[in-house]
């Protein structure tokens, strides 16, 4: 059980906000931003981003008896609210684990939106989840 949540933390902390080549519009007031003054933040920070994930991630019953581990990929949208949107698995592994992770950002709560020049923004965001048994 300490190896999981070990296994678990470890993970979090590989928490990558990447990018996406090109800004992309998500309706006619909101430009999508990939490279921002400042970056989002998940509630109570990394450290909370890491407990939430510890506490919360359930690893799916299929891919642990099929023994699937590995990292997932999930992109999406910290809207310049801090809701999250346009949740969707960019590399994943199967066996129930794409649907965990983005049940898990779905429910990440409400984030510090990131800022560009000192105005909320809504920023393009991929985060890894690794799975490992």
């Amino acid at each position: 059980m300490k190896n999981q949540a070990v296994s678990k933390l470890l993970c979090i902390m590989l928490v990558v906000m990447a990018w996406m080549i090109n800004p992309v519009e998500t309706n006619a007031q909101e430009t999508v931003h990939d490279q921002v003054d400042e970056m989002p933040v998940p509630p109570g920070g990394i450290e909370g981003l890491t407990d939430y994930m510890i506490k919360n991630l359930k690893y799916p019953k299929q891919a642990r008896k099929a023994g699937i581990e590995g990292k997932v990929l999930v992109s999406f949208v910290v809207k310049s609210d801090g809701s999250v949107s346009a949740i969707e698995v960019t590399q994943g592994i199967g066996g129930g684990c794409d649907a965990e992770a983005v049940r898990m950002v779905e429910n990440s709560g409400v984030w510090t939106p990131g800022k560009q020049g000192g105005v909320a923004v809504a920023t393009q965001m991929v985060l890894p989840i690794q799975f490992k048994l």
